[in-house]
């Protein structure tokens, strides 16, 4: 399997201590899932299960979220960008500065900008806001892979993963 795979990249000294100490904390292959993430095996919840994650069920804020004053850089997420008229998932991110990542240029949000002036010019509804999962991986290579597994099952078409589906948007 694709985890054995990694699993086998980690020489037999490190994985026999990091079996020592899964054992001794009581983790079982159950409850978990593991990213060999370089030197060392990281633990990915079994809540980061893309099958598990339902972008449509989260609270959605409107689209100026980022305009918002914030005294911090902000925490790991995934975030989402939905058309909750349509029920469609346009966008899918992730970013280690939630308050940050929006701030400043992103294609993404002349992409937006786009579809809702098209949207309007034929008097179609939109209802655009951003939605953001707060319980992501704070390692980013192990959150850029969530992502990528979510923008994949999704099919979000502001994505460059699925242009050569949709094409690229306003391109």
């Amino acid at each position: 399997t694709k985890r054995a795979v990694k699993l086998q990249r980690i020489s037999s000294k490190r994985w026999k201590l990091c079996l020592m100490i899964i054992c001794r904390n009581g983790i079982t292959p159950l409850n978990h899932r593991w990213h060999n993430s370089g030197f060392y095996l990281i633990r990915i919840p079994k809540h980061c299960d893309p099958d598990q994650i339902d972008p449509l069920l989260l609270r959605l804020v409107p689209m100026s979220f980022y305009r918002m004053p914030a005294n911090s850089p902000g925490d790991a997420c995934l975030y989402f960008i939905i058309d909750s008229a349509a029920g469609l998932i346009l966008y899918v991110g992730e970013t280690c500065r939630s308050n940050k990542r929006w701030q400043g240029i992103h294609a993404c949000k002349d992409y937006i900008a786009s579809y809702q002036d098209l949207h309007y010019h034929y008097g179609l509804k939109t209802a655009v806001n951003a939605a953001f999962w707060w319980d992501a991986p704070v390692d980013r290579r192990t959150r850029q892979e969530l992502e990528l597994n979510l923008i994949l099952k999704w099919r979000s078409p502001f994505n460059k993963e699925n242009w050569e589906r949709w094409g690229q948007p306003f391109g």
